[in-house]
């Protein structure tokens, strides 16, 4: 086969991918809301000041919100959302995603965003999406907590509907295996060493009980120490699904390579976390973070541009709503 040949796939997924990427760009705001950035930063990093925790919370938002592509025109499904579609309401109509299995009493920071809104519609009235508002917010909750920064190209749309089946299916669960997720960040055209770094974001936030509660009891890759603590704030039975425990139990609040390290250690908290140390492909890329976290920040920044970049509502797809929980 000759090297410069790609399968059909691929180059349509380039193609798509091409055509979203260009019309975004890092300065699209710069005449029509130059205050954008500087409004959506100051908001996140009082409300991470406030609350450690959003800023983790803020950045799982735009993943969830990027993971699934609500495009009334899915054809091409493989596309990343970053259409600000996990932020709609039920309607009439449709069911919106806040209650899909990896969403429902899990993500939060809705509040917080719709405070962002209202902050950036005082300086120019529906000229930032949501959607931006959200990739935005994700580069400055890792900022706030220590992490590195990265380009946010903007100009993105916010989708008019939302999509519950999709964000059942395409979300990646806490008890994927490795396979399972390499699989999952292929579809969206997202490499395995892409996967690894943004997995590192698990580095900061909480996980609740009902996402660990199988590892810390059932099984065996797990540091004996770590589950024994784990058990004690998530009974076996009887309740607590929503008792909450840090993903890091080292530096919780510090975006830094701990998770990394923890995994070396048999210490990864969900299943899915611990699969990328465990005697497969991924384990010489973690032990790399481990020990470089540089590299990881460099690559965590590359993963989250080019997911970020993938978006299917550009131009005059899509509204830049008015309120980021319903459609104009």
């Amino acid at each position: 086969m000759a090297c410069n040949h790609r399968p059909p796939c691929l180059l349509a997924f380039f193609f798509f991918a091409a055509i979203a990427s260009a019309q975004l760009s890092s300065t699209f705001y710069s005449t029509s809301c130059p205050l954008a950035i500087q409004t959506i930063r100051q908001a996140v990093r009082a409300a991470v000041a406030k609350e450690a925790r959003m800023g983790a919370s803020l950045l799982r938002l735009h993943f969830h919100d990027c993971f699934v592509n609500a495009s009334p025109t899915r054809t091409h499904a493989f596309l990343l959302g970053c259409d600000g579609s996990v932020l709609l309401d039920d309607t009439p109509s449709f069911t919106g995603e806040k209650t899909a299995v990896p969403n429902n009493n899990s993500l939060r920071g809705f509040d917080v965003i719709d405070n962002i809104k209202s902050q950036v519609e005082a300086v120019c009235k529906q000229v930032v999406s949501c959607a931006d508002i959200l990739a935005v917010a994700a580069r400055e909750s890792v900022a706030a907590l220590g992490g590195p920064p990265w380009t946010v190209q903007l100009g993105r749309r916010d989708a008019t509907t939302a999509s519950l089946d999709a964000a059942n299916t395409e979300i990646p669960s806490p008890k994927s295996d490795l396979d399972d997720l390499i699989s999952a960040y292929s579809k969206k055209g997202l490499s395995t060493t892409d996967m690894v770094a943004l997995s590192g974001a698990h580095t900061i936030g909480q996980a609740r009980c009902i996402s660990f509660r199988d590892r810390i009891y059932n099984e065996t890759s797990i540091d004996s120490s770590l589950a024994t603590s784990r058990q004690s704030n998530c009974p076996s039975s009887g309740g607590g699904d929503d008792n909450l425990s840090p993903l890091d139990a080292v530096t919780c609040t510090l975006f830094d390579n701990f998770y990394f390290r923890n995994l070396v250690k048999k210490k990864g908290l969900l299943h899915s976390d611990q699969q990328l140390f465990g005697g497969g492909s991924t384990d010489s890329l973690v032990t790399t973070y481990s020990t470089n976290t540089a590299r990881f920040f460099s690559d965590f920044a590359a993963a989250m541009v080019k997911m970020g970049n993938i978006s299917p509502l550009t131009g005059t797809d899509g509204e830049v709503r008015l309120n980021c929980r319903k459609t104009n």
